[in-house]
């Protein structure tokens, strides 16, 4: 009830029940209207296609459209063949479940077409010594990659899944899932007999243990800075490598942006799988996604930390 107060001014006495019995919610349940609208959230998911949608479109013109549909479909995983396993036996049980080793077509397919292109024939002939011409024409592309490296993926437009490895009569799995695409930059490291080589952001290991697949590295070193994330490498080369074999990888959780205060013009090959804004799950994900309004600090300054990776 409301009463006049000493110098004219009104003042409540509140009856039990406070504000509620004047009709009024009590503090707690009071908001600002204004906030509550300005404050709408948008979907991670969604602001990521939108940034992707205004910054593809001009890098990839008219190619972006089939791209989005790409980013937008369900992921295809390619199986990495296990050479520390029975490889023939894995590749022949791939190849019955119509799965093709895309490493191997696309040198093929490369290859057919430098020897198809009149400019390079006419080179190889003035360059190549008549008796070693032929011979030397199919190993062109062969050694400007990482070679021993087997890569099984479905055909365009085939979605079946591959089944889950199994553990062969000593434990180590046959074949690791893991996008095709992230086999590329191994591939183009072009490791060679006796490298040292560094895998600088090598967790979860899938590019580890690729690179473990060429035979070649003499020494291979292997960093992430999460300490979680090293020990998920560590549990993918004990069920995938031979402990002689894993013994000899250095495992480390140092911030690659120091590395070269550390080791420096020590190694022949070094592999940056820079951190990124994961496209796909970008898209697909509302957890742990680049894009949550949480994360907008850490996404801002992504380039910077890829570059200083980088350099």
């Amino acid at each position: 009830m409301a009463a006049l107060g000493a110098r004219g001014g009104l003042w409540w006495r509140l009856a039990p029940g406070g504000l509620v019995g004047l009709g009024l919610p009590p503090r707690r349940y009071r908001y600002k209207e204004k906030w509550a609208e300005t404050a709408s959230k948008i979907p991670a998911t969604r602001l990521a296609l939108q940034n992707f949608d205004m910054n593809y479109s001009v890098q990839f013109g008219s190619l972006w459209s089939s791209i989005r549909i790409s980013l937008l479909s369900e992921q295809k995983y390619g199986a990495l063949v296990n050479n520390f396993s029975d490889a023939d036996r894995i590749s022949q049980d791939l190849e019955l479940l119509n799965a093709v080793d895309f490493v191997y077509e696309s040198q093929k397919a490369a290859q057919q077409v430098q020897c198809d292109s009149p400019v390079e024939q006419e080179r190889s002939e003035e360059t190549a010594p008549p008796e070693i011409h032929s011979e030397q024409t199919p190993s062109l592309l062969s050694t400007a990659i990482s070679p021993n490296i087997k890569c099984y993926t479905f055909s365009k437009g085939d979605i079946s899944r591959f089944p889950p490895a199994r553990p062969d009569v000593l434990g180590t799995l046959g074949y690791y899932l893991l996008d095709a695409a992230s086999l590329l930059p191994v591939l183009a490291l072009n490791v060679q007999p006796g490298d040292l080589v560094l895998d600088l952001c090598a967790a979860p290991g899938g590019k580890t243990l690729a690179l473990l697949q060429t035979g070649c590295c003499r020494q291979l070193a292997a960093n992430d800075i999460s300490a979680s994330r090293s020990k998920r490498l560590r549990s993918v080369l004990r069920s995938y490598v031979p402990t002689e074999i894993s013994a000899n990888v250095r495992i480390t959780s140092c911030d690659g942006r120091n590395w070269g205060e550390v080791e420096r013009d020590t190694y022949n090959r070094v592999l940056v799988d820079v951190p990124c804004t994961t496209d796909r799950h970008s898209v697909m994900e509302e957890d742990n996604n680049i894009f949550s309004r949480m994360r907008l600090k850490e996404r801002q300054m992504l380039p910077m930390l890829q570059m200083q990776l980088l350099l």
